[in-house]
């Protein structure tokens, strides 16, 4: 069908075409969905947050959602490449500890989500994001994954307590409950593999 355009000229009725094509958030921390143009998206927003607030609360989300997904990938890579007298408890301890903290990994993408963000996922991101490196290199000594794990349990541990201040300061208060929560988890986790070490058949 045709209609006439306003110079009098027959012209083809435009059809949108079907689908749409992604768009990237906004902001350093590639997390702002609230303002995207883009379909099935009129109704997305920050909730109670203020964009001030908005912003700090998402920088911790991406990083800490960074983080886990790697640290869940390091402790997967141990878990297969663990060799030795401490094989069978690692292999089986690390995957007790990977069932603990994988949950956080969709909690936290879907907190971001439900305060108008969207979280990464690109592994280009993960990586950026992330303050523990996911291993290339195949270690199979036990002395030395666990060495490690603890070093980065560590640093994050520390980093959800900094956090939750962070982000209760930013008045959100869910996402502050959310990182204690984890924290204990990791100092649990920690605690655990720590004991290993004092072991000295590990040596």
């Amino acid at each position: 069908m045709t209609k006439k355009s306003p110079s009098g000229k027959a012209s083809a009725k435009t059809t949108p075409k079907p689908g749409a094509g992604g768009v990237k958030p906004a902001d350093e921390a590639k997390a702002d969905a609230a303002h995207l143009r883009t379909v099935n998206n009129a109704l997305v927003d920050h909730n109670y947050l203020s964009e001030e607030e908005f912003t700090t609360v998402a920088e911790t989300l991406q990083r800490n959602l960074a983080t886990t997904i790697s640290l869940y990938l390091k402790f997967k890579k141990y878990h297969w490449d663990i060799r030795g007298r401490f094989f069978r408890d690692l292999h089986l301890a690390y995957d007790e500890f990977i069932a603990e903290i994988f949950p956080a990994i969709d909690e936290q993408a879907e907190r971001l989500v439900a305060l108008g963000g969207s979280p990464i996922a690109a592994p280009t991101d993960i990586a950026r994001f992330s303050v523990v490196q996911v291993p290339t290199e195949t270690v199979r000594d036990a002395r030395t994954q666990v060495a490690d794990l603890v070093q980065d349990l560590t640093r994050v541990g520390k980093g959800f307590r900094d956090d939750s201040q962070t982000v209760d300061e930013a008045n959100d208060p869910a996402t502050a409950d959310m990182y204690n929560g984890y924290a204990q988890i990791v100092d649990k986790i920690r605690w655990m593999l720590q004991a290993m070490v004092d072991d000295d058949r590990m040596d």
